[in-house]
């Protein structure tokens, strides 16, 4: 069956977790996979969702939010690391596909972030471009010690968040439509044992962010 349109930031939100909790209980419904779903996005496509996230291979968008074709714009880099060809990508989903939300996804035992610890802990920096990655990666460390937060969950977290922040501060089109009341931006991490995504970072929905421990 053809899903509605998805109409508010808070509705794509839903639909997306409502997904992982049947990913994670092993109860999922593949929706929009089959032939007919196929041909009828043939002509255009409307997802739900923007998701930015890590290349990580253990991070399959549509499979861990249990969707299918045409649901989510997915955009991935390592370390979900924002240059322009990223940022321009995501405001193509929202301003020129009118996606609702805007997800950016981290999870646990990210070799990016490993790395920039390492880095920024005196280690060898990678070479080549994976440099870059690292780079950009190590202001999230240092960001995270110096608020006394050292653990590796606690620097993921602050990475999720410094890429939301980002996205917002560099991004007018994304930042006015979350004014507006027209976008939400989420930041989640995504745990690998359990297949669980936590929010970690919220603007433009009315969900209210766990405290941590």
């Amino acid at each position: 069956m053809t899903e509605i349109r998805i109409p508010t930031p808070r509705d794509a939100f839903e639909l997306l977790m409502a997904g992982n909790q049947r990913f994670v209980s092993g109860t999922p419904e593949h929706p929009n996979q089959d032939a007919t779903r196929r041909t009828e996005i043939a002509p255009s496509q409307q997802p739900f969702a923007v998701l930015f996230g890590c290349s990580d291979s253990r991070l399959a968008a549509e499979i861990i939010f249990d969707r299918g074709l045409g649901d989510l714009f997915v955009v991935r880099t390592a370390g979900h690391v924002a240059g322009t060809e990223v940022l321009g990508s995501i405001e193509y989903g929202v301003s020129v596909l009118d996606a609702p939300l805007v997800v950016v996804l981290g999870h646990d035992s990210c070799g990016a972030i490993a790395a920039a610890r390492d880095a920024a802990d005196g280690g060898k920096v990678p070479g080549g471009f994976v440099r870059d990655v690292v780079e950009r990666v190590t202001p999230s460390v240092l960001a995270a010690r110096a608020a006394g937060r050292d653990q590796p969950e606690e620097i993921l977290a602050e990475h999720i968040e410094n890429t939301v922040d980002l996205l917002l501060e560099r991004s007018r089109a994304l930042a006015e439509r979350v004014a507006a009341g027209s976008l939400g931006v989420v930041g989640l991490s995504y745990r690998l044992d359990d297949g669980s995504a936590q929010l970690v970072a919220s603007h433009g929905l009315d969900a209210q962010v766990p405290a941590t421990s």
